[in-house]
């Protein structure tokens, strides 16, 4: 069994333009994912022969408001025309709207049982846009440790159970590994679980973000896990190289496909 494996642009070559981050990344074999796609030329990146495997699904809004719904939704929708320019099936969503330095727009203690109840049918909202016009949105848990303090639903537990909860095909769970290895651990258990709704799973080791191997997970581990779970879609490298320049990020990269290459 073998992995599509991506590697997220915003995160290596990052002394170089996009076009040439993208066009490094698609010669070396690997799928390519961005973030906020307003920010970046569709015709462009369409003419760079890359296969886009995500992007960030949104602009702004939330999962438990009601204007913060109706945002989300709103900016879902404007983000579909990028998404078919640059033939990218899958658009990333999080628990909140986030602003800089990735913190939430509206940061929250504690999630109540209303804001479950809101959020899930925010997400199912979100899934029928998604059937409607042939993407899947996937929901990506983060961790309030280091990165992300405020973000409500950002465990893995709770993004997989309100995967499981909406029950659509247009709707899944982007496992991000680094972030469940910060906020819960267990990975192996956490792929094992949330195989059944995976729609992509992200990778970067803990600590310091940075490609697989340089920190405490053993990811071949993990990737038999995967294979042995039946996942054999999308596996996304959204992390820091650990070297600097253009020669760190290539070793970058060999590293990433050697760990996930069963």
């Amino acid at each position: 069994m073998t992995f599509t494996l991506a590697v997220c642009s915003e995160m290596v070559f990052t002394d170089l333009p996009v076009a040439e981050r993208v066009r490094r990344i698609h010669d070396q074999g690997f799928a390519v994912e961005i973030w906020d796609w307003s920010v970046h030329d569709a015709d462009a990146l369409a003419a760079s022969g890359a296969r886009f495997t995500s992007m960030t699904g949104y602009l702004r809004g939330d999962l438990t408001t009601a204007d913060g719904a109706d945002e989300l939704l709103r900016t879902a929708e404007a983000s579909l025309p990028f998404a078919r320019a640059i033939a990218c099936p899958s658009l990333n969503l999080h628990g909140t709207g986030l602003g800089p330095g990735g913190l939430p727009v509206r940061p929250v203690e504690l999630v109540t049982g209303e804001m479950w109840l809101a959020a899930v049918r925010t997400l199912e909202r979100v899934a029928a846009l998604g059937e409607e016009h042939g993407v899947t949105f996937v929901l990506e848990n983060l961790n309030t440790e280091v990165d992300h303090p405020g973000t409500p639903f950002a465990r893995a537990a709770d993004t997989l159970a309100l995967v499981r909860a909406v029950g659509s095909d247009h709707l899944r769970m982007n496992l991000d590994l680094y972030h469940a290895q910060i906020g819960e651990g267990n990975l192996v258990e956490l792929v094992r679980r949330a195989a059944p709704y995976l729609g992509e799973v992200q990778v970067a080791d803990v600590p310091g973000r940075c490609e697989p191997g340089t920190g405490e997970v053993r990811w071949p581990v993990v990737a038999r896990a995967l294979a042995e779970a039946g996942y054999d879609g999308v596996v996304a490298m959204e992390a820091f190289a650990s070297t600097e320049g253009t020669a760190g990020s290539d070793l970058a990269l060999e590293r990433f496909r050697e760990a996930f290459t069963l």
